[in-house]
């Protein structure tokens, strides 16, 4: 399980924006996850409460905002909505679409006190 990893990553960016910026205690981590990532939105949740728990992020609320995917066709051109991460393109059905949104797990938001 993966997400295990990730949530220690980000505990490990909160303590660093601690040493940065002084505060006693995280309220709210938010992320953006990508619909196209691999990782498992209840995965994640789940070993959030088990990886901060006696960290600055214990009882930290975790929220998460989805990132649909999208992509760029390299034949036509168009951008379009993703739902699989090897789909063919559902405008043209060329299989070359390169991902351009919903791949990301980006740290966006710290809330603190």
């Amino acid at each position: 399980m993966h997400e295990v990893s990730l949530v220690e990553s980000m505990v490990a960016l909160v303590e660093d924006e601690r040493r940065r910026h002084v505060f006693s205690r995280v309220r709210t981590i938010g992320v953006q996850l990508g619909a196209l990532g691999h990782v498992e939105p209840e995965a994640l949740r789940f070993c959030f409460d088990a990886v901060t728990r006696g960290t600055i992020a214990d009882g930290a609320q975790l929220r998460i905002e989805t990132i649909p995917g999208q992509g760029r066709c390299s034949a036509c051109q168009r951008i379009v909505a993703l739902h699989d991460r090897f789909a063919t393109c559902p405008a043209c059905g060329h299989a070359d679409v390169r991902i351009t949104a919903g791949d990301e797990l980006r740290l966006a938001e710290l809330e603190v006190e």
